[in-house]
């Protein structure tokens, strides 16, 4: 990490070991589900776990530069919002095709791409391209990984 330093601020570093820790930790957690052959996998659980951490931090820096503007609104309450309609979009991408359950990691990944939004919305440009580069990341890296854990696992 050490050759990113002269890149990145240190709110940019905050926000990438914040995102980060939620990323591993939700990997870790879907690991398990891999080995123990459930649908919901690495993936999906490190795009939640990612999800829940950015609609935070969004709210958190919202609170903190914006705070005194909305007087009559709340951006807490704003970002509260954008969750429960995306997270009742999400739902609609979960179906059951030849007896498999489908579509929870683009919901997962569709529930993340809203707190991007959010924290784009809010101006919190490094935020929004962290969160954008760790979401492909789990996309393009972690579908290789599980493939291969699926693989080893199967034969």
């Amino acid at each position: 990490m050490e050759f990113l330093t002269p890149y990145l601020s240190a709110e940019s570093l905050d926000i990438l070991s914040r995102l980060s820790v939620a990323l591993i930790l939700g990997v870790v957690l879907g690991l398990e589900r891999v080995v123990a052959h459930k649908t919901a996998g690495m993936r999906t659980y490190a795009l939640v776990s990612m999800g829940a951490a950015l609609f935070i931090i969004v709210s958190h820096m919202a609170s903190a530069i914006y705070g005194d503007t909305f007087r009559n609104s709340d951006p807490l309450r704003m970002v509260s919002q954008i969750v429960l309609g995306v997270g009742f979009l999400g739902a609609g991408l979960i179906i059951f095709k030849d007896s498999q359950l489908q579509g929870l990691t683009t919901a997962g990944g569709l529930w993340v791409s809203a707190g991007i939004g959010a924290a784009a919305g809010f101006a919190f440009y490094n935020l929004a391209v962290i969160a954008t580069i760790l979401t492909l990341f789990v996309f393009v890296g972690l579908w290789f990984i599980e493939s291969g854990i699926k693989k080893i696992l199967s034969d």
